[in-house]
């Protein structure tokens, strides 16, 4: 019997520990309040998706769309109501964040290569977070790193 809850217990925290995964959300799936304000600001959106992320403590819809079929994606971040939070800039390059973050991708994936990153700066006052994409092992990952370097959210995609 006490092996039975033993085992249990084991199974408990190991499915604890599973982190959820990140779902891309095609444009049906978006809030027509989102939707309202992205068609107000860009009448010609194309190709349009979203994920659910936090970035400064708060839910919002990271939107990714292109203004014309050949040009580069666009993303804009909006809350849950429909306002407009901030736009998303597309970074790249070995020196984009702070080098403590890569010793702590190291420490969480191993061998890791960033597949995109997203620079996101907060609207509200003080501080940037980066949106990457970390492919770690042949699987992606949806990573948020703070301005300090620190993994704030971690997601399997």
């Amino acid at each position: 019997m006490r092996n039975n809850f033993l085992s249990l217990g084991y199974l408990v925290l190991a499915l604890s520990s599973i982190s959820a995964n990140a779902e891309i959300l095609g444009k049906d799936a978006i809030p027509p309040q989102i939707m309202d304000q992205l068609y107000k600001r860009h009448p010609n959106a194309l190709d349009i998706s979203a994920e659910k992320k936090t970035h400064f403590k708060q839910s919002l819809y990271e939107i990714t769309f292109k203004e014309e079929k050949d040009k580069e994606k666009m993303i804009e971040l909006y809350r849950d109501n429909g306002h407009f939070f901030v736009s998303g800039s597309n970074v790249q390059g070995a020196n984009m964040m702070p080098a403590i973050a890569y010793d702590n991708l190291k420490s969480a994936f191993g061998t890791y290569t960033i597949k995109d990153s997203i620079l996101v700066v907060n609207p509200n006052g003080v501080g940037e977070e980066y949106d990457l994409t970390v492919n770690a092992s042949g699987i992606d990952w949806s990573v948020i790193v703070d301005h300090a370097g620190n993994i704030t959210q971690k997601e399997r995609k």
